[in-house]
């Protein structure tokens, strides 16, 4: 691959470290809804979105529900292995939304990680990050209402792909929240009454960030504060 990425974690990597993992790299094309794991299947390569596209691990909670615990884009990857190989998905890894992601064969980092401290440090921080962020999610999920959550998700969501649109439907909120599809929308329409979502065609339009950001929980900047003490640590980050 010629050229980096738009990840930020492998545009933070120095250029002998990314040299090591760019032979290996190949980027493809992703769409809404596409599975990159299934619970249960082994762990053989690392995805790491790049630009506005968002990807969800879908962890089940009843037979037929499934709630997104975690919500990653270009300044993460999945797939990070956190222990010796071979892993085994726990959840199911779902794109949310489309675009492009980079993918990584595990073995490839594997043999790269043992040419470079700096590589090995450098994803085991990500590993620290992601656990942090689940953490921070089990926390949220019993001590916040589903307004803040729902505000939580959607600026998480802006704070990945850029802009006041973000190509979301309903339903995938609902996904992110682990509620009813009209659930999600009785508080999309109680954001739009107040005049700070407006909503179109497969997408949610922020119209008052500032007052988004008074209606979602604190998890975001406890997360924030967090890495921003911890050296070479991520700056965009999901609670």
């Amino acid at each position: 691959m010629t050229g980096r990425p738009n990840n930020e974690l492998l545009q933070k990597l120095s250029v002998q470290d990314f040299e090591l993992l760019a032979p290996h790299l190949q980027l493809v094309d992703v769409s809404a809804n596409q599975i990159l794991h299934h619970a249960g299947d082994i762990i053989s390569a690392l995805h790491f979105p790049c630009g506005p596209t968002l990807v969800a691990y879908a962890v089940p909670v009843d037979d037929d529900r499934e709630v997104d615990s975690l919500l990653v884009g270009r300044d993460a990857a999945v797939g990070v292995p956190a222990g010796r190989p071979p892993l085994l998905a726990y959840s199911r890894i779902v794109v949310k939304l489309g675009g492009s992601i980079a993918r990584l064969p595990l073995r490839a980092l594997e043999q790269a990680v043992q040419r470079s401290v700096t590589l090995q440090e450098a994803f085991s921080r990500h590993v620290d990050y992601q656990l942090a962020q689940l953490l921070q999610a089990a926390a949220c999920n019993a001590a916040h209402s589903i307004e803040q959550r729902a505000a939580k998700w959607i600026i998480s969501a802006r704070e990945r792909i850029g802009g006041s649109e973000i190509p979301l439907t309903h339903e995938q909120l609902a996904g992110m929240l682990g509620v009813s599809r009209s659930y999600a929308s009785r508080v999309i329409q109680m954001f739009k009454a107040m005049r700070i979502l407006a909503t179109r065609r497969g997408a949610i339009l922020i119209l008052d960030a500032q007052a988004l950001e008074a209606r979602a929980c604190s998890c975001n900047a406890w997360m924030k504060k967090h890495f921003e003490d911890v050296p070479g640590g991520a700056a965009t980050v999901d609670g």
